[in-house]
């Protein structure tokens, strides 16, 4: 099978990638004119150099491969970069599933649990839990752009397009070029962290998330199944500690209460106003106080997705923050 990727210089296509070479798929990557030629040691693929928005280009490409992973995205958690999140998240989506409907090639659509309900503590959410349980996902960037990718991907269904759509929940390990989810790492790393935040997250394997996509793309499924692929519910405050530790860092002492949580979500959007939008700002403030918490349980049945422990995870992801980034 020749398998086109895009996103290939990210967390989880770099990992895609190399399961597809292990398994002895063919692969073809998208590419930007620069990139780090490290970032493919040990991949054999080809490469094809261009812009996911180059409609031209992707349909060409699509028309020579058997099937799409569309794991390309912009992730900014914040309110400013709409436009280039639309355009990047939502049109670029749609240009994928218009050469996919073009040509009759299966697209497995790499979304995130962030377009779905948000789990809570004594209920983590699934496929079906209504969107707004959890008190609703926030609307920033991210969150309206993702979700305009998705239901491009659902229009290609309504006419015909076999797809599947899979939501990640946050994901650490190794290839972690850039770095994405890594940055967290770093940053803890860095120096000790009074306060962590006071929600959670469900953390997983980017290498377990890229063979239950490599699954998804040879297996015959309905069309428009939607799978959730998350891990480990886990607190911010358990899962800062547990990367502080492996840093030799203190644990944070508590979680923010709501009146830090507003001073820093109003310091952010103050920087913001004036320069670049910080990581800090009120969108991301208020997700982190959600719980995203997730269950996986279809994507075990049906993609037989099988999470490893989460201390593993936590142990390879930081071996590759310090080998890479320190």
């Amino acid at each position: 099978m020749k398998v086109f990727v895009t996103g290939g210089t990210g967390l989880l296509g770099n990992a895609i990638l190399r399961g597809l070479n292990d398994a002895g798929h063919e692969s073809v990557a998208l590419v930007r004119r620069t990139y780090d030629s490290g970032v493919f040691d040990g991949i054999d693929t080809e490469f094809v150099t261009g812009d996911l928005l180059d409609r031209n280009l992707m349909t060409s490409v699509i028309e020579d491969c058997d099937a799409v992973v569309h794991s390309a995205g912009l992730i900014h958690l914040g309110w400013k970069r709409l436009q280039e999140s639309m355009r990047v998240n939502g049109e670029g989506t749609r240009i994928i599933v218009d050469a996919c409907l073009r040509h009759r090639r299966k697209l497995v659509h790499v979304g995130t649990v962030n377009t779905l309900a948000v789990g809570t503590q004594e209920q983590p959410a699934d496929e079906s839990t209504p969107c707004g349980d959890g008190g609703g996902q926030v609307p920033c960037s991210y969150v309206l752009s993702k979700r305009a990718g998705v239901d491009a991907v659902k229009y290609g269904v309504s006419e015909g397009l076999q797809a599947v759509i899979l939501a990640p929940g946050f994901m650490l390990g190794p290839w972690d070029w850039k770095p994405s989810s890594g940055r967290m790492m770093m940053a803890l790393s860095k120096g000790w962290k009074v306060l962590a935040p006071s929600g959670g997250c469900s953390v997983c394997d980017v290498r377990d998330v890229a063979s239950a996509t490599i699954t998804a793309v040879a297996k015959k499924l309905s069309s428009g199944r939607e799978f959730i692929l998350a891990g480990e519910n886990m607190t911010y405050k358990q899962l800062w500690t547990d990367m502080a530790e492996r840093f030799g860092k203190p644990a944070p002492l508590m979680a923010a209460g709501p009146m830090q949580r507003w001073a820093l979500a109003a310091m952010g959007d103050m920087v913001g106003r004036v320069c670049e939008e910080p990581d800090f700002n009120s969108a991301a403030v208020k997700m982190s106080a959600q719980y995203h918490w997730y269950d996986s349980s279809r994507a075990e049945q049906e993609l037989s997705y099988k999470p490893r422990h989460v201390q593993q995870t936590l142990d390879d992801a930081a071996a590759w923050v310090r080998e890479k980034h320190l």
